[in-house]
């Protein structure tokens, strides 16, 4: 956990929400380092990059608990982007506001990558034991079944407009964003809608009431949900749900 001063919640990056640690390229859109190196071009000059792409997906990794910034220091090792979003919790402090920092989600970490990769990763003795216990393991989709093992489930992917819209959220530096479940939740998640405006224009979610206010919840995946600042209803507007990006 670590304390910030209030006044420099605006200017200071965040550890995982931007700020590039090694000379590997930004997605813009999202706002998110990654730690991919640049990708030769074979030997007919055609790129590789886009059959690497292809094979690119956003798998959800469990983390023992409170290991998430060990866990992200492993990934990076690997050259391997990865995502895990941080809480900006605003606390008074002998009269003063102060803001501290900590896992948004304490128990996964998102990584962009191929399967391979992650398998090699997830298989590697030196990353993947510590105390006895796995450090790092796939989230499953429990939904579906392999095809090769009817009997097991796949590991979870998520679509990446739903992933660019989680990163946009998560993101933002600001203190009333917090992680929800449904025990949280007033009323049933109600309308899709966009913000138009404000912080979180261009964030798209549900409706729905937490602590006595309206705020837009992006539920990731199921029990992965993560509510918005309040805001009007003035400051939104319904979308066709089947155009969600989410």
């Amino acid at each position: 956990m670590e304390e910030k001063d209030f006044q420099s919640i605006k200017t200071d990056a965040s550890l995982y929400n931007g700020r590039p640690t090694d000379t590997g390229t930004k997605c813009h859109s999202a706002e998110v380092t990654s730690s991919t190196p640049s990708i030769p071009k074979d030997k007919d000059g055609v790129s590789v990059e886009n059959v690497h792409k292809h094979s690119k997906q956003w798998f959800v990794l469990r983390v023992s608990y409170g290991r998430i910034f060990k866990a992200k220091e492993i990934i990076d090792a690997r050259n391997i982007e990865c995502y895990a979003p941080i809480r900006y919790k605003q606390i008074t402090k002998h009269g003063k506001k102060h803001i501290i920092t900590e896992p948004l989600i304490p128990s996964f970490i998102f990584v962009h990558s191929s399967q391979e990769e992650v398998d090699a990763m997830l298989h590697d003795k030196n990353v993947n034991s510590i105390e006895s216990r796995p450090q790092l393991s796939y989230y499953y989709d429990h939904t579906s079944y392999r095809q090769d093992n009817p009997d097991r489930n796949p590991p979870l992917i998520i679509p990446n407009e739903a992933m660019d819209n989680f990163i946009k959220l998560t993101s933002i530096k600001n203190p009333h964003i917090i992680p929800v479940t449904s025990e949280n939740i007033q009323y049933k998640l109600g309308d899709h809608v966009i913000v138009t405006e404000g912080d979180f224009e261009g964030i798209q979610g549900k409706v729905a009431r937490i602590a006595g206010q309206q705020r837009v919840i992006v539920e990731l995946f199921s029990g992965c949900l993560v509510a918005t600042a309040y805001i009007p209803k003035e400051a939104m507007e319904k979308i066709d749900p089947s155009c969600s990006s989410y």
